[in-house]
């Protein structure tokens, strides 16, 4: 494995980047306000550009570590941080991760959100070195799995009551993908 950390990748329509601290704004703004946004994710949905700060901040100041990936989606064509993707586990014996992302919700249903996940994923595994790339999603959101099938992800099962999310305690749909499984 590679501890290489959050490169720049670049998609037809994204760019996949660090944080900078000038980007809570856009954070706050486009998704982590919005309870609506924030309904199956595990933090609490942010009622301050403060809070907002605070979080990038903390992201900002973990790139150093080459084993940290964290990415800004920018949309190309305003300039705007729109969305996130990250590694949210990393276990370096078996050279998986597991990843979790989100974006503002009136970028939803435009197929940006998979584009972002195969970019991530193919950087992963041909640059980083990754083995395994998983993703679970709350069983009452099935549109986060829809994303994961769309890369080619194959849903491996259900644990039930395995997760908590600002819903409460979830099932949790599991997807992968191995480095056997690539086209």
């Amino acid at each position: 494995m590679n501890k290489i950390g959050t490169k720049t990748i670049e998609t037809p329509r994204l760019i996949l980047r660090r944080f900078k601290v000038e980007d809570a704004e856009d954070m706050f703004n486009n998704w982590a306000f919005d309870s609506e946004v924030t309904k199956y994710l595990t933090w609490a949905t942010h009622t301050s550009v403060e809070t907002t700060k605070a979080l990038v901040s903390d992201w900002v100041s973990k790139y150093e570590d080459g084993g940290y990936f964290n990415w800004a989606i920018e949309l190309k064509e305003t300039g705007s941080v729109i969305g996130n993707i990250s590694v949210v586990h990393l276990n370096e014996n078996t050279e998986a991760a597991d990843m979790g992302y989100c974006m503002g919700k009136a970028f939803w249903g435009r197929g940006l959100m998979p584009e972002v996940l195969k970019a991530v994923m193919d950087y992963l595994f041909d640059e980083v070195g990754l083995n395994r790339i998983a993703a679970c999603h709350d069983i009452n959101n099935p549109k986060s799995g829809r994303v994961m099938d769309k890369v080619g992800m194959k849903q491996e099962g259900i644990l039930r009551a395995a997760g908590k999310n600002n819903c409460g305690i979830c099932d949790e749909v599991w997807h992968s993908m191995i480095r056997a499984d690539r086209t």
